[in-house]
This record gives C-alpha cells, sequence and structure tokens, in this order.
C-alpha cells in the first residue's frame, strides 16, 4: 500500500466512521477500486480504526472527562454512573459476537461487493424509516434506557458486516426506539469506544506474538492514521448536528444509490 492509497483509504474511514454510510463498506469497495488486499489490510483497519476512535475522544472530551469523574470521583450512585452502565449493557451483544462469532463474522468480509451492497440497501431502508418515524411523532422522545441501550447494543453486533453502518444502524434504532435525536447520535459514539480499543488491543496482540503478520509500511501507516483523525473530528462533529436536524434522508439515499451500483457491478 502506497502513501496516497493510505490518505485516500484514510479519509474514507474518518468521513464514513461517523457518517451512516458504513465505513467498512467503503473500505471494502476503496481496496476492491485501488487493487489493494492482502494481509496490511487487517492492520490498516486497526490503525485507522484506533484513529476514529481518538476523534471521537477529542470531540465529545467534554462529556467523556464529565462521565469518568462522576463515575469514580464518588461511590453515589449519579446519572454519570447510570449513563455509564447503559454504554456497558450495550455492549453486551457485540461482546457475545466478538467471542463468540469472530470467525464467522469474518469469513462475511470475503463475500465482496455483492454484501457490501445487499447492506447499504439495508442501511438506507433503516435511515428512511427511523425519519420518516421521527416525522410522524409529536412528542420529543426519551433519554436512553437500558431497554434502549440493548436493543441499539443488537443493532451495533449485527452492524458488524461490511456495508451495514454501524453509525447508521445504532442511531436508527435510538430513533425507532423512541430517544431524543439530540441524545441517540452521541450514545452511539461513545458506545463503540471501547469495543474498537478492545478490539484493536487483541489484534495488536496477534501482530506481536507473530499470529498475524503484515508487510505495511510505516508511512503509509501515519498517513492513513493522520487522515482518518482530522477527517473523523469533521465527521463526528457534522453528524451529530445532522441528527439534530433530521436530515438522514440524504444518507438514505445515497446508501440505496451505492448499495445498487455495488449489487449491479457484482453482477455484471
Amino acid at each position: 500500500m502506497s502513501w496516497l492509497e493510505a490518505l485516500i483509504l484514510g479519509i474514507v474511514q474518518g468521513l464514513t466512521e461517523f457518517l451512516p454510510v458504513s465505513s467498512s463498506g467503503h473500505l471494502e469497495i476503496g481496496h476492491e477500486l485501488l487493487g489493494t488486499s492482502g494481509e496490511e489490510n487487517l492492520t490498516f483497519a486497526i490503525i485507522v480504526h484506533v484513529a476514529t476512535v481518538l476523534s471521537t475522544l477529542a470531540i465529545l472530551w467534554a462529556e467523556v472527562s464529565k462521565l469518568f469523574r462522576g463515575t469514580f470521583t464518588t461511590l453515589k450512585w449519579n446519572k454519570e454512573k447510570d449513563y455509564v452502565a447503559k454504554i456497558l449493557v450495550s455492549m453486551i451483544p457485540v461482546f457475545i459476537v466478538g467471542m463468540f462469532l469472530k470467525d464467522q463474522v469474518e469469513a462475511f468480509f470475503g463475500n465482496g461487493l455483492l454484501l457490501v451492497g445487499i447492506c447499504l440497501i439495508i442501511t438506507a431502508a433503516l435511515l428512511a424509516l427511523s425519519e420518516w418515524l421521527q416525522k410522524k411523532r409529536h412528542k420529543a422522545g426519551h433519554e436512553v434506557t437500558y431497554k434502549d441501550a440493548i436493543i441499539i447494543g443488537i443493532a451495533q453486533a449485527c452492524a458488524v458486516l461490511p456495508g451495514l453502518s454501524r453509525s447508521g444502524t445504532t442511531i436508527a434504532t435510538g430513533l425507532l426506539c423512541g430517544v431524543k435525536k439530540e441524545s441517540v447520535a452521541q450514545f452511539s459514539f461513545l458506545m463503540v469506544l471501547i469495543p474498537i480499543l478492545g478490539e484493536a488491543f487483541l489484534d495488536l496482540i496477534k501482530l506481536l506474538s507473530g499470529e498475524l503478520t503484515s508487510e505495511l509500511g510505516i508511512v503509509p501507516a501515519v498517513v492513513g492514521f493522520a487522515a482518518a483523525f482530522l477527517t473523523g473530528c469533521f465527521a463526528c462533529r457534522f453528524m451529530i448536528e445532522i441528527v439534530r436536524r433530521q436530515r438522514l434522508i440524504w444518507f438514505a439515499l445515497y446508501c440505496l444509490i451505492v448499495g445498487s451500483a455495488a449489487i449491479i457491478a457484482t453482477v455484471c
């Protein structure tokens, strides 16, 4: 992988991790178009995912630090502990998938553009349905409950499939559950921090132990990381505002077009 290819793919990852259009699906499409393939892709995916996690921390640092202080500086049960507990509950489904179905999930990534196209169309349907129901409702919605957390967590576990947008699926599911649009995007972005860092840590151990190998160079790694971090900061802030203004339908249309194009390219 060249530094230019790493730059392009890093930008793709940074933008699509937070926009509801599937980062894994777009990375898969990017690898197909650029002709980059092999074991270095996994290492690159780890690097850019960590970069987007750090961009989440950068943009939501005030909220993260508030949760940290409220959780660890007092023994009393408070709203910060309650919020963190909901995040932990939301992680249960993806933990189960990661522990017991990891090999089966990774096998899906070998199915190419056809699966990506199908999952992008599913993402489009979820986004369109959630926006339609939001406009039909007359009440503002509620804060995330424990029931909402587990349902959104199940949605996140399903979104391990390439093309099924994690942010799109979790945000749309939260909106379908009646969660306030001001709350659902922030919860969606915070709930993924520990799973991504945990997965990256496990893959890093495999790399260091020699169980996984990679020929990814230092320069592409640094360029990809920087591109994903900077574009991730922009996309994270942008997406929170988009959800507040209820403009998900445009992303639904985009996913429909790209997904259809991916399916047509595979069939033809």
